[in-house]
């Protein structure tokens, strides 16, 4: 598994790995198997996460798949930060976002992003 807990400004985050994995379907998703069970283990409302899609594409056969992993976790998220998310696969993230409820914000960097998610 890439994905790790990692620790900023004192706050526990979820760095949710997903970079790097270009087209592979398999990999992504069994990345986010185990992610999936991480996550709802956790008290509702508690984790903080970044997913890094970069140089890692959301083909259709992936989007029915993020949807109902967002639908499983969302209860638990309370936050979600995003990178490597630009051009097409920006729509297809406000539309999984729209699908599901869940709030995802696009940063360029994983500074912005654990800054933003350790905020308040």
């Amino acid at each position: 598994m890439k994905s790790k807990w990692i620790e900023y400004n004192g706050k526990k985050i979820l760095y949710q790995d997903f970079s790097n994995l270009f087209f592979n379907t398999k990999a992504i998703q069994e990345e986010l198997a185990q992610v999936q069970e991480i996550v709802m283990g956790e008290p509702e409302n508690s984790v903080l996460i970044i997913s890094d899609f970069t140089n890692t594409e959301i083909t259709n056969e992936l989007m029915p798949i993020l949807n109902e992993a967002s639908r499983r976790t969302k209860p638990h998220v309370r936050k979600t930060a995003t990178l490597g998310i630009t051009g097409v696969k920006r729509t297809l993230g406000d539309l999984l976002s729209r699908i599901t409820g869940q709030s995802i914000l696009y940063f360029a960097n994983d500074k912005e992003a654990k800054d933003w998610l350790t905020k308040d």
